[in-house]
Formats: structure tokens, C-alpha cells, sequence
């Protein structure tokens, strides 16, 4: 590896030399040579601990002019980005970290022939297996996407020259290209002038599909494909498409008044749009390459006139004449236009797959599955992934809207009010009317906007295309009716489809009541019959972990999953989990193969629902081969799950967890709820009031105005501690509740659990990155200069305590040093240190000089946003 590690870093020290060169002919050799010394005096105290080079560094950098603060700000963001596309390309290339992805997938093979499955276990689980991704908007990206393409640009440069048999002109054409890139990506502005809207998000999650899942798909099942052959002699059914893809963007209303009912219908529209244009791009393949002129009467039965010397070829140009059609009709319903619906328009996903699947089974039946096995085969399985629809919406909205939409609706029909109603009243209410076949809404009722957009956003849903609508996902659900009252909205405006409603339980109360609730709804009669069998359950992780620290919120969604599995088996109801985890670790986030490993037994016999947020989508699923290789970590670890089940935690593993649990969020809550000081030294010590002015996304950053900790979004809120190094969220109470456990006798229970227990086992690595990526020194620093002197000693109490909690980890995990058996992740980390450091260390500077000044200082107000993204990119997350 360290080979391979040695040419990742000659990509990086290539890239930065472009870099370097552009800087030079922008703003002269004076602004490479100052950046040049604050980059090698980081690098020296990084690498050495050299005191007199970290004072010398500070001083440099205090001492800059604004007009200097810029460009230095701009060159280490751009660094930063171009390291990690240098390691993006490490990981997908054929000697990188990507590249052995599949082999997870083949090694499950092996282990389940060595343990003798049978082959009807082994299609039966590949028959069930699920995954879907649900994109979402918040954070969106923090990179602009012209950014990313430039980037995007520049990975497929690094893969041009990673050949040893270029010849010099190849060579000199490839570099030449990357000095273009490198300097289009100087030239242009790293932040976004003005805030995207839901529409911009929207086009944003069809780019990822566009740029890289339309392809990445399809390697994805072929790759399956082959290793299924291989290890089984078995071949992955066309139709079986075990990946779907959804998306909030448009949907997502909860907290975010932005997103209407006019914008899920664009969106929609927008969707489908997109759709019919990626499957003409298809369709114009097929219609060159479908050539043949043998065929099965099926296929002629398909043509207006079966006279034709090349069937297929006649079939494509009828779709493709059906496609352009759609394609003009949906522009002239964008741009608002008033026209009648052609009969010849797609609308449904089997008008395009009937077709198609017709000419795939004629080319076997004739003899030429070869053609058959190109790309007529990945247009059918981007039906069945993608359709016409292109990605699903899911709509979401806070309980406490459908509330008070209701309260109005019963004021008017003069019945009291619904908000004032205990919950069994409330409940008898919306059975009765669930049940009624009588019309609940007066014919002309005019609710103020909020209760009326309510009810438009139900009427979108009841118009929608069949498919359109993945589901409704009710934030803060604390109760049944919650669930019903949902139901009800849906069913006064005439939705007649059956669209899953879905409880997302996100505090830790409402995570151990969840079990209670769901009960209490399998109970009514009506309820368990609408559902038909099937339930979906969000779990909530960002506002759990906001709520009572990561570790408490760890054992309360595992407890509560496993309750749920539990309560849904024995009632014999089909039970899909869907887990709402940002990239962080605050917010859920691990390396997926271990997440999905570390999960109660039995969690993913329902698939895998999953949010995929910000630049996680980037990172996971931006590029073709990234894409292969995350997909293929998914299917690997939800068939390892779901045949080789992780062991049942014992009766000693519970209880400590139990009494970890209680203790760690006593300590998280104490700090955060309970200490004084706290609010004021957060505010003072990191950019959370800052964060507000850069464009990020669509959605306000706090739910309302004033307010402290609890009125903030738990983005912004781990955002916040990520900027100044502390890490807060992601550790505090965890290694509080470890060391009381050490003190009290545990300790050979505690490594027992790490070594046995792959939940625990994830904690501890999560854990431990998280310290990896903490600095103490960096945030005694923003401390230092940004803080009031009285609340030093709240600084120097948390970051002892983070001191204390690395130590007792270590211990546990009996390792000298963190990430000790990832030593990728730490090398990455610490090359990329190098060029934060200057960045946390500039962003100080800013935050001082903006605080103090009198007036806005444009050059920098930007200066401080761009610190805000480089350290975002070298962090790897903003939320």
C-alpha cells in the first residue's frame, strides 16, 4: 500500500505544482511565494511539532492584509480540493481502495459455499435484497457543481496518465489539459452568489443520476452479475433491479417554507423531463445498433407494419417517435402552456419495458443473447431502477403542520378543536372519518395559506403519476394519530393511491416510545388493513444525536430497531427501516459495510432505506466507478446481514450499554442544557453565526428565530464544532460513560464487546476517527482569540475531558495510536492537515476581523466564506 499511498501523493504534489503555476500568472510570483511559506511551516509543525515554526506560522498569517487574506484563503481551498481528487482517483483506480470492493461481495460468495448454503437460501435472499438510496438536501453540496465537474474533469485526466506506455505527445496533450482545468478552477468563484432554491437541488440530484448512476447502475448489476455466475453458476434476472433511487429535493418541506406544492409538481414534471431525455439517448444507441433482421413474431406484432427488413430497428423508431412526443408535451407543461395530452405520450414505466423486453427476449430465442447482453439489457434495468419518473419523491412535513391543518378543518365544521383533543378523541375522530364515504372538506372553504398548502401539497400527491410518490414521512411523529391524521388529508382531497405514510421518530423519547406507537396502530382494525402487509419506520439519527449525544442516540436506535423487528415479525407485517444518517459521525455517519454490520439481526430483511446527504452523494456515488464500488459494499453487507446475521448482544452487553447510555447523555446534557456558559462560548468559539451568510441550501438554518442549541438545525449545529476542530457533538458524553464503566471494574467486558459485537466494535471506530480528526490545539486557538477570557475554562474543561476519552478508547482497543488499523484514513487525514491547518488558522483571523469591524468588509466576508468551504473539503463533511 505505501506504493500505492507514494502515488497518490506525487498526484497531489503534481496538482499543487499546476496550482502553484496558475496562482503565479493570476496574482504574481509575491502571492505563490507567501503561500508557499505558510504551507511548508504548517507542513513543519504538522510532521515535527516544531514550536518556533507553529508561532512563525501564526505570525505570517496575522499579519497579512486583507487583500492578501483572499488569495491565500482561495489558494488552500483549492489545494484541498485538488487532494482530494487526487485521492477520489487513488480510490477508484485499478491499484486503489475502490477496486476491491467486489471482491467483498465475491468473498461472501466463497463463505457461503464453504458453509454449505443452499442454492434456493442464497437466490431467495438475492430475490429480497433492497436498497435504496433517498438523496437529500441538506446540506446541499458546498462545492458549486461547476466546481465539480472541473474536478470531475481532472480525476479522468489522473486516470489518462496512469499508463506506462504514453507516448511523449499523449503525455504533453493530458498535461496540458490539466493546466487548463487547474486554472479554469482558479478562475472561477468558489461560492455560490445567492442561495440555491428546491428547483436548483432538484436539477443538482438529476445531475448525480445523469453524470454518474445512469452508468453506474448498470456496472453495478453486471459486476453482480458476474460474480453470481462465477461462485453459482446463476444469472441475475433482467427484472431484478435490486436499486432504487429517491429524493427530497422538492419534497422535503419540513422546516423549509421554500418548498410548496407548486415546487413538487415542478419538480415532478422536471424529473419526468429529464427521464424521457436520458432514455431517448438510449433509444438513439439502440435504433444504430439494432440492426438485425431476424426476430420472433412477438416483435412484429409490435410494428405497424411487419414488412420491414429490420424489426428492432422499426420498434426503437416507434418508441423513440413516443419519447419526442412526451418529450414536447412536458415542455409545453413547464413553461405553463395550456395543452391537450396526446394519446401516444409515456406514462407508465411498462410501455417503455414491454417493448423493450420483447426485443431482449426475441435476440435470446434467435441466438444472439451477446446483443442481447449490451445495451438493450442496461436500458431495462434503468427502467426498472430509474423509469420514467426518473427519481421517486418522497414528501415530508412536522407533525405539528397536519395538526393544525386538521384544528382549522374541525373549527370549521364546527366540531371544537382537533389541537385541544386528547389522543384517543383525536383517534376516534380520524377512524370514523377514515372510514366515512360522505366528502370532509366544505365546498368552499378558504383556510388561511399555511393550513392551504397543506392540503395542496395532498392534492400533488392524489395527481401525481403512478410512482411519482415513494412515500410521506412525517417529522417528530410522537403518536398514532400522527400516522392516521395523514391518511386522512390525503383521503378529503381523493387520493385514491396507496401512498406509504411513514413515521420518523428522531428524539430519544420518541425512539423508545416507537415500538409502543407502532402497536397501538396495528391494533386498529382499519390501519393494519390499509396497510396491506407492508410498514416502513424512519429512524431518526441527526436530532437523536442532537438531542442525547451520539452514543445514548447509538443504543436508542438500536434498541428501538430491534423492538420494531421484534413487534413486526410476530404480527407477520413486512417491515422496511428506514435509517436518516448524514456523512458525520454525529449524525449517524460510518463506513457503510461496518453501519449496515453493526445493525440488530433481522433490521435489513426488509432492505436498506437510507438517506444520502450533501457532498456524502458526492463522495459515495459521484463517479461510475464510485458508484460500483458503494453499491457493491451495500449489496455485500445486506447479504451478510440478512444470511450471516451478526450474534444477538448478551444479557451483560445490554446492561452496560444501558447504564452507558444513561451516563453519557447526563454528561452531554449537562454541558449543552445545563452549563450557562455554554451557549455563549459556542457561539463566541466557532463560525455558527457566520455559517448563516454562505448560500448552502435551500433550507432556513435555524427552525426560528433566537433561541439557543435547541432551536438550531443539527447540520449547523455539527458544522459548527467541525470548522473550529473541537468535534464536539460526535464524542461528548462517550468517553465519559466509558471511563466510569473502566472505574467501576469493567474493562475485560468492555474489550470482550469490542472484539465480539460489531455494534460496539463500529462505535469505537467511529469513535476513533473522530478524535483523528479533532484537534485540540487548533480549537484552543479559536479559544484564544474569538472567546471572553471568563469562559476559558469551559474550553479547557472539554477539550481535557476529549484528552481523557482518546485515552480510555485506546485502551479499549489496546492500540498505541488511533486509526492504527486504517492506516489509509489516517494517512489521508494527516495529508491533508498540512493544508488545513493554514485554512482553521486564516478562518480565525476572519472571524476576528469581521466581528471587530465597523463596517462590512466585502473581500473579508468572502475570504471567510471560502475558509468555510476549504475546510468543509478538507474535513470531508459540513454536516
Amino acid at each position: 500500500m505505501d506504493k500505492q499511498y507514494l502515488s497518490m501523493r506525487s498526484n497531489v504534489n503534481m496538482l499543487g505544482t499546476l496550482l502553484g503555476d496558475a496562482i503565479t500568472r493570476a496574482t504574481g510570483k509575491e502571492t505563490l511565494n507567501l503561500v508557499e511559506k505558510i504551507r511548508q511551516l504548517s507542513k513543519v509543525s504538522q510532521q515535527e511539532g516544531d514550536e518556533k515554526a507553529h508561532d512563525e506560522l501564526l505570525e505570517t498569517i496575522k499579519n497579512l492584509t486583507d487583500d492578501e487574506l483572499l488569495p491565500v484563503s482561495r489558494a488552500f481551498n483549492q489545494f484541498l480540493n485538488l487532494a482530494n481528487t487526487a485521492a477520489e482517483y487513488y480510490g477508484i483506480s485499478p491499484h486503489g481502495e475502490a477496486a476491491n470492493s467486489p471482491k467483498q461481495l465475491a468473498s461472501l460468495f466463497t463463505s457461503l459455499s464453504e458453509l454449505k448454503f443452499s442454492k434456493e437460501n442464497i437466490t431467495q435472499a438475492i430475490e429480497n435484497l433492497s436498497i435504496e438510496l433517498v438523496l437529500t438536501a441538506h446540506p446541499t453540496e458546498i462545492n458549486r457543481r461547476t466546481l465539480i465537474n472541473t474536478h470531475t474533469s481532472i480525476n479522468n485526466c489522473l486516470a489518462q496518465l496512469d499508463h506506462n506506455d504514453l507516448a511523449d505527445y499523449e503525455r504533453d496533450r493530458i498535461m496540458r489539459r490539466l493546466r487548463q482545468l487547474v486554472c479554469q478552477a482558479w478562475y472561477t468563484d468558489e461560492i455560490r452568489k445567492h442561495r440555491p432554491t428546491p428547483l436548483d437541488e432538484a436539477k443538482w440530484g438529476f445531475s448525480v443520476i445523469e453524470d454518474s448512476l445512469w452508468e453506474g447502475v448498470p456496472l453495478f448489476l453486471r459486476e453482480f452479475n458476474d460474480q453470481l455466475v462465477h461462485a453459482f453458476d446463476q444469472q441475475l434476472p433482467v427484472e431484478l433491479v435490486p436499486v432504487k433511487f429517491t429524493s427530497w429535493m422538492g419534497g422535503d418541506r419540513d422546516g423549509n417554507p421554500n418548498v410548496t406544492a407548486r415546487i413538487t409538481a415542478r419538480v415532478m414534471l422536471q424529473a419526468r423531463l429529464k427521464a424521457v431525455e436520458l432514455f431517448l439517448g438510449d433509444i438513439h444507441t439502440l435504433v444504430r445498433e439494432l440492426s438485425m433482421s431476424e426476430c420472433s413474431q412477438d416483435v412484429l406484432d409490435l410494428l405497424s407494419n411487419p414488412e420491414v427488413s429490420e424489426p428492432y430497428r422499426a420498434v426503437m423508431k416507434q418508441l423513440r417517435a413516443r419519447l419526442v412526443t412526451t418529450h414536447d408535451y412536458l415542455i409545453a407543461l413547464i413553461n405553463g402552456e395550456s395543452v391537450v395530452q396526446p394519446k401516444d405520450i409515456l406514462i407508465h414505466n411498462d410501455q417503455l419495458w414491454s417493448p423493450l423486453y420483447t426485443c431482449y427476449q426475441s435476440l435470446i430465442d434467435c441466438g444472439m443473447s451477446t446483443i442481447a447482453h449490451g445495451p438493450l439489457l442496461d436500458t431495462l434495468r434503468r427502467i426498472r431502477c430509474f423509469g420514467l419518473q426518473l427519481l421517486r419523491l418522497d414528501v415530508r412535513q412536522d407533525s405539528s403542520f397536519h395538526t393544525e391543518a386538521l384544528d382549522a378543518l374541525t373549527k370549521e365544521l364546527g366540531l371544537g378543536s382537533y389541537q385541544s383533543w386528547s389522543e384517543k378523541e383525536r383517534q376516534a375522530f380520524l377512524i370514523q372519518e377514515l372510514q366515512s364515504k360522505r366528502p370532509l372538506l366544505p365546498h368552499d372553504w378558504q383556510p388561511e395559506e399555511s393550513v392551504k398548502e397543506v392540503f395542496d401539497t395532498c392534492r400533488v400527491i392524489a395527481l401525481s403519476e403512478a410512482d411519482s410518490i415513494a412515500a410521506y414521512v412525517i417529522s417528530m411523529a410522537k403518536s398514532p394519530s400522527d400516522v392516521l391524521a395523514v391518511y386522512l388529508l390525503l383521503k378529503s382531497v381523493g387520493c385514491t393511491k396507496h401512498i406509504p405514510v411513514v413515521p420518523l421518530f428522531e428524539t430519544l423519547e420518541d425512539l423508545n416510545n416507537a415500538n409502543d406507537i407502532m402497536k397501538q396502530l396495528l391494533d386498529i382494525p382499519w390501519y393494519r388493513e390499509k396497510i396491506n402487509g407492508k410498514q416502513m419506520v424512519m429512524i431518526g439519527y441527526s436530532d437523536s444525536a442532537k438531542d442525547a449525544g451520539t452514543f445514548a442516540a447509538s443504543w436508542a436506535q438500536y434498541r428501538s430497531q430491534e423492538e420494531l423487528v421484534k413487534t413486526f415479525e410476530e404480527e407477520k407485517i413486512d417491515l422496511t427501516l428506514f435509517h436518516g444518517r448524514g456523512g458525520t459521525i454525529g449524525r449517524g455517519g460510518a463506513p457503510a459495510h461496518a453501519a449496515l454490520l453493526s445493525q440488530p439481526p433481522g433490521s435489513l430483511k426488509g432492505g436498506l432505506r437510507v438517506t444520502e446527504q450533501g457532498e456524502m452523494i458526492r463522495f459515495k456515488l459521484g463517479l461510475p466507478e464510485v458508484a460500483l464500488s458503494s453499491l457493491m459494499l451495500y449489496a455485500s453487507a445486506i447479504l451478510q446481514a440478512n444470511l450471516l446475521p451478526p450474534p444477538e448482544p448478551k444479557q451483560s452487553w445490554r446492561d452496560i450499554m444501558d447504564k452507558m447510555s444513561d451516563s453519557s447523555c447526563a454528561c452531554y446534557r449537562h454541558f449543552i442544557r445545563e452549563e450557562p456558559q455554554f451557549v455563549p462560548y459556542f457561539r463566541a468559539v466557532t463560525p455558527e453565526a457566520e455559517l448563516g451568510r454562505l448560500p448552502l441550501g435551500s433550507r432556513p438554518q435555524k427552525r426560528r428565530t433566537g433561541g439557543g442549541v435547541e432551536s438550531l438545525r443539527a447540520i449547523p449545529w455539527i458544522f459548527a464544532w467541525t470548522q473550529n476542530r473541537l468535534m464536539l457533538p460526535s464524542w461528548l458524553g462517550a468517553g465519559t460513560a466509558l471511563q466510569q464503566a473502566f472505574d467501576e471494574g469493567s474493562a475485560p467486558l468492555l474489550k470482550e464487546m469490542y472484539h465480539d459485537w460489531p455494534f460496539f466494535t463500529t462505535r469505537m471506530g467511529m469513535l476513533e476517527m473522530v478524535y483523528a480528526k479533532a484537534d485540540p490545539k487548533i480549537n484552543a486557538y479559536y479559544e484564544q482569540r474569538l472567546v471572553d477570557k471568563s469562559l476559558w475554562p469551559l474550553g479547557d474543561q472539554l477539550r481535557e475531558q476529549l484528552e481523557k476519552d482518546i485515552q480510555v478508547v485506546l485502551r479499549i482497543t489496546d492500540d498505541d495510536s488511533l486509526m492504527a488499523d486504517l492506516p489509509w484514513i489516517a494517512e489521508s487525514v494527516a495529508l491533508r492537515n498540512t493544508y488545513i491547518e493554514p485554512l482553521n488558522l486564516l478562518q480565525v483571523e476572519l472571524l476576528e476581523r469581521s466581528r471587530n469591524a465597523k463596517e462590512p468588509n466585502p473581500i473579508v466576508e468572502q475570504a471567510l466564506m471560502i475558509t468555510i468551504s476549504g475546510i468543509a473539503a478538507g474535513m470531508r463533511n459540513s454536516g
